[in-house]
């Protein structure tokens, strides 16, 4: 999750299943755009959408996913270390109930391995 307009370094990238250029802000978020690229399983990606009306304020869910069924599938990309930080626990928990009020069952973190 990022606030929007979220001024950091960004990478572009045109993915074939992305209507628009996909913009992501680290090497976790990149290499997960790269997998759902190849994925058989993924029909649509969606990069940064917008959560609109959320309480804590404007962010956005890194992946919104349209899977070959049609289902809906969210990821939110985490480096480890932030994990226990409070604020990104309150923000993905806001995340998962968001898309849960809109029927996405499935929502999950992308996290870096363990070194």
């Amino acid at each position: 999750m990022r606030k929007k307009g979220y001024k950091g370094r960004c990478e572009k990238k045109s993915l074939s299943k992305s209507k628009e250029v996909c913009r992501t802000y680290d090497p976790l978020q990149s290499k997960y755009a790269d997998t759902l690229e190849k994925s058989q399983d993924i029909q649509e990606i969606r990069c940064n959408v917008l959560l609109e009306g959320l309480a804590e304020g404007e962010y956005t869910s890194d992946f919104v996913c349209t899977k070959t069924g049609g289902d809906l599938m969210v990821r939110e990309c985490l480096y480890r270390n932030r994990l226990t930080k409070p604020m990104n626990a309150k923000l993905l928990n806001a995340s998962r109930e968001y898309w849960a009020k809109r029927g996405v069952a499935d929502w999950g973190l992308v996290i870096n391995a363990e070194e």
